[in-house]
């Protein structure tokens, strides 16, 4: 990758995490203004981290639980992108493999607020599954224990329906 290459795949990156922060600081507005923004730039054939981190948090930023799931689903495809034997190989890959718990995550809650038991138990059960690649040991600053937790809550949640 060329030092040009590297420059605008950060600045991208940080673009996203600017966005985040809005969205973070209650601008939810602004933040899917500037996703949407960035989304047109990238554009479908965009890397598969950057689609996928993009559509992740786009997601959130959504007032209306279809728009949302509709995020959290080209999310997951995006990271699919880089699931097969070749793509395995891509310096993104380790990245994205981080990723799907937490799309599954949000998916499984998508379909929770969808009133779609079945496939929320299918998205939680896979959640569960790829929590696998979560780091026990605090190295990873609570991610993987936070995302443990979250999917504790949901499947409490999901008994109750």
């Amino acid at each position: 990758m060329t030092e040009q290459q590297e420059a605008s795949k950060d600045a991208v990156m940080t673009r996203i995490g600017q966005a985040v922060m809005l969205l973070h600081g209650g601008d939810r507005e602004e933040a899917r203004n500037r996703f949407g923004a960035l989304w047109s730039e990238i554009g479908e054939d965009g890397g598969a981290l950057h689609r996928c981190t993009l559509a992740h948090y786009m997601a959130d930023a959504q007032d209306d639980p279809g728009d949302e799931l509709a995020w959290d689903l080209r999310a997951l495809t995006a990271a699919d992108g880089l699931s097969d034997e070749r793509a395995a190989q891509h310096p993104d890959a380790p990245a994205v493999r981080a990723l799907y718990p937490s799309l599954h995550l949000n998916l499984a809650a998508d379909y929770v607020r969808l009133q779609y038991p079945g496939a929320a138990r299918i998205h939680l059960d896979r959640a569960r599954a790829a929590s696998v690649v979560l780091a026990d040991d605090g190295a990873d600053d609570g991610y993987g224990g936070g995302v443990r937790a979250a999917i504790a809550r949901l499947e409490l949640r999901l008994r109750e329906l």
